[in-house]
């Protein structure tokens, strides 16, 4: 039975109720604490009501497991959650992810405990995130000077000044074609030219809000911690259950027209044969970009036609460029036609020559796509060549769009939806169904047509 005692200071009156429940292993007894104040105005009868009704609330709370006068802060608690998820293999690019979202919470709710923390708290804080002038401690820089122009004059090639900032050529590309990049990296691209930031860019601060998309990533990670918090028995409810982030409006996944896809494989027969390469691959494989850049020549079966999708390369700021399985951690092969092992065989002479040409210079990585001295390949250079393609083209292009290309015409061509969800690499069949739902409604519509115009032919003889 809970246990009621009266305590009396200069702050007033507050009553501390003890559950005990037992004995540890040494014998000693097992005691949990909870300090309840009254409400000011109420009466002794009042009083004397609540608190009973308070203690036997407490000891129903021990006996039933929680740990209702647990005393971690949010900040705390998320800290051992995220610690949890990267040690039970959580990609590395989820934890950094989840550590750079802890920044605006710790400021927001990160003071106040699990077992206090409201759904008015969360509705608070999503409606700060949503307010201009929230990002107003990022800063963008936009180049003042030509500064392809400025690495001329000091024979500065995008290589050197990778290996200068320690930054990934493809971080500080936009600003060598005039375009904003983030303050840290015009901090040390200006320094590694011989400039000060503020005489070699302009600054200014993003007023903007946080999308709906934005806010809804802090939702899940808030709601990831309180579901842990829920599991060990550390509160009574998730809070973030009841809450009211940001509705994600459903958006239909965007692909290319068959004509498109001719546009573009026609412009393609211009590029270098490293970028035909790819993105032939893009196209006719339906795998992610990481996937591409970590494939290995020794995941091709020339025999079988065939791809051994089994790695990834990704990259973070933290961590740079570094290698992980793929995105659900399932390995897949998938199948190629012929036209495409002659053009990975047309690639791998030319990849042979280029590593010839580097002699000693040449880093031996075994992968398929490198940099031009067969060092690792940042899959953002898969990205922004394809942007810069997609001017070239005239059309909306990007290297996901491939995959969702070739994922429609697949289920337009009713092919099986477990085959489909098994080439793309997707760990349930629901999340294919999910995504490509409209796409699935057009070509159960279009197969009724047919089969009610067959029926109705056939009626007609």
């Amino acid at each position: 039975m809970a246990s009621i005692k009266k305590i009396e200071g200069k702050n007033g009156v507050a009553y501390q109720i003890t559950v005990t429940t037992g004995r540890d292993s040494t014998g000693k007894q097992k005691r949990h604490w909870k300090t309840w104040t009254p409400p000011e105005k109420m009466t002794e009868r009042q009083i004397e009501k609540a608190v009973q009704k308070a203690a036997f609330e407490f000891e129903q709370e021990i006996t039933q497991g929680f740990i209702a006068d647990n005393r971690q802060s949010f900040s705390e608690y998320a800290n051992y959650v995220i610690n949890l998820k990267e040690h039970n293999g959580a990609k590395r690019r989820t934890i950094e992810r989840y550590r750079e979202l802890m920044v605006r919470i710790d400021k927001a709710i990160g003071h106040i405990k699990i077992k206090e923390l409201r759904p008015q708290h969360l509705n608070q804080f999503y409606e700060n995130l949503a307010e201009e002038g929230v990002r107003a401690s990022i800063v963008k820089a936009t180049p003042k000077k030509d500064i392809q122009k400025i690495m001329k004059e000091k024979k500065l090639s995008a290589a050197a000044l990778q290996r200068i900032t320690g930054t990934a050529a493809s971080t500080f590309a936009p600003a060598i074609h005039g375009k904003a990049v983030s303050k840290k990296t015009a901090d040390k691209l200006a320094e590694a030219l011989g400039y000060k930031t503020e005489s070699l860019f302009t600054l200014e601060r993003d007023k903007r809000p946080l999308s709906p998309k934005t806010i809804t990533e802090y939702h899940r990670l808030i709601s990831t911690v309180m579901s842990q918090a829920d599991k060990e028995m550390l509160i009574m409810y998730n809070p973030a259950h009841k809450a009211s982030p940001p509705k994600l409006e459903k958006k239909e996944v965007d692909s290319f027209q068959p004509e498109e896809m001719e546009k573009i494989l026609e412009e393609l027969e211009k590029s270098p044969i490293k970028w035909q390469t790819i993105v032939m691959l893009l196209i006719f494989t339906g795998c992610r970009r990481g996937e591409i850049a970590g494939l290995k020549w020794e995941c091709i079966d020339w025999k079988n036609n065939q791809l051994y999708i089994c790695r990834e390369l990704n990259y973070t700021a933290k961590s740079g460029i570094f290698e992980d399985t793929p995105k659900t951690h399932d390995t897949r092969y998938v199948k190629i036609d012929q036209e495409l092992v002659e053009q990975l065989k047309l690639y791998r002479a030319w990849h042979d020559g280029l590593r010839l040409k580097n002699g000693d210079r040449w880093v031996e990585t075994g992968y398929v796509f490198t940099r031009d001295n067969g060092d690792l390949m940042n899959p953002d250079n898969i990205t922004q060549w394809v942007g810069n393609f997609s001017k070239k083209v005239g059309l909306h292009v990007y290297p996901h769009k491939f995959r969702h290309s070739m994922a429609s015409l697949m289920i337009a061509n009713h092919v099986n939806i477990v085959t489909v969800s098994k080439r793309l690499g997707h760990a349930k069949v629901s999340t294919t169904s999910d995504i490509y739902s409209h796409a699935i409604k057009e070509a159960d519509a279009q197969a009724a047509e047919a089969y009610a115009s067959l029926i109705r032919k056939k009626a007609a003889k």
